[in-house]
């Protein structure tokens, strides 16, 4: 029977470090460096994740806060614009109030001063026709027929003149007739002249409720 080799005796100076010649030996500083380096990267890589994060909140709530401020601006332009539209409104309410309260004064005052104007101005160029009718309201007739006169004498017209009054003339307004032609002082259709002029002004600035005022004396 063969004999058996004698096992060998454990030495102390060993190096489990080394595994053949390809081992290298890690020691506790290089490992710390490793450690340290993932931990760099990793702070970085949050780092730019947070920022990249933080960037997008911050244009979506500028974008959010540019949309709310245009949404504002309108509103206010609106608004402004109802503004304006209200005051311009008001104010041409205002001037033909006014005006109509002057007018009123104007006619109650001196009736016969339209007429007289008219007047002046129709005789002046009708030298040639034979006669002129004058209508006016009854209360007018004698103080029209006195300023006709004088102005006929004025102006060298010597037609006949026709003085009659009219109960269904308002007071101040008047109708001159003559063979070819006439005029008319009807204060009821120049007001209404007035306040189609003050609309019309009215359509191109419309007030906050889209519609022009009632003007004064309207039914509402």
């Amino acid at each position: 029977m063969a004999e058996l080799a004698a096992p060998a005796r454990f030495g102390f100076d060993l190096d489990l470090g080394r595994t053949g010649d390809k081992a290298t030996l890690i020691d506790e500083a290089a490992l710390q460096r490793l450690l340290d380096e993932a931990r760099q990267t990793a702070r970085a890589e949050g780092r730019a994740e947070g920022e990249a994060g933080a960037a997008a909140r911050a244009a979506e709530a500028t974008a959010a806060a540019a949309r709310d401020l245009a949404d504002q601006s309108a509103r206010f332009a609106e608004a402004l614009d109802a503004a304006l539209g209200q005051t311009r409104g008001e104010a041409a309410e205002l001037a033909s109030l006014i005006a109509r309260k002057l007018a009123c004064h104007l006619v109650d005052s001196r009736p016969a001063a339209e007429i007289d104007a008219l007047l002046a101005e129709c005789l002046a160029s009708l030298d040639r026709v034979p006669h002129v009718v004058i209508r006016c309201h009854p209360d007018l007739a004698e103080a029209v027929r006195q300023t006709a006169e004088s102005r006929a004498a004025e102006l060298g017209f010597d037609g006949r003149l026709v003085i009659m009054g009219e109960p269904d003339i308002a007071l101040g307004d008047c109708r001159i007739d003559w063979a070819d032609g006439g005029v008319v002082r009807d204060g009821a259709a120049i007001e209404a002249s007035v306040d189609k002029a003050i609309r019309h002004y009215l359509g191109a600035s419309p007030t906050a409720t889209g519609a022009a005022p009632s003007l004064p004396g309207e039914d509402q």
